[in-house]
């Protein structure tokens, strides 16, 4: 025949058993260290040089040169922010006409060395 398991009984606990919890101290907040490799200088290509300039940059960087150019040729679509529409010199980067600013970063990085 099969035994039924007895189940163990519940603690019940009083407020004034319960333990007194202590509040730690938080810990400062570390300050973020920027990954090297972002912060490697790297040689544009000849079509990213016509836009960015020919000398060694980090990504970021280049991402910001970028955005400087975008913005003062207006080369942002106006129904879709999102949008980058490319003049000649970024057809020559990005190989196709329109491209998403979360496409910039990938296609920029085969112009890279």
């Amino acid at each position: 025949m099969a035994t039924a398991k007895k189940t163990p009984a519940k603690k019940v606990t009083t407020a004034k058993a319960a333990p007194a919890k202590k509040v730690a101290a938080k810990a400062p907040a570390k300050k973020r260290t920027p990954n090297a490799a972002f912060m490697k200088a790297l040689t544009p290509s000849a079509e990213l040089a016509a836009v960015v300039g020919a000398a060694p940059l980090p990504r970021t960087e280049v991402v910001s040169k970028l955005w400087v150019y975008i913005k003062k040729h207006g080369l942002q679509d106006s129904v879709n922010k999102r949008n980058i529409n490319a003049d000649d010199k970024l057809k020559a980067v990005f190989g196709k006409a329109q491209v998403t600013m979360f496409e910039l970063a990938g296609l920029i990085g085969k112009h890279l060395k």
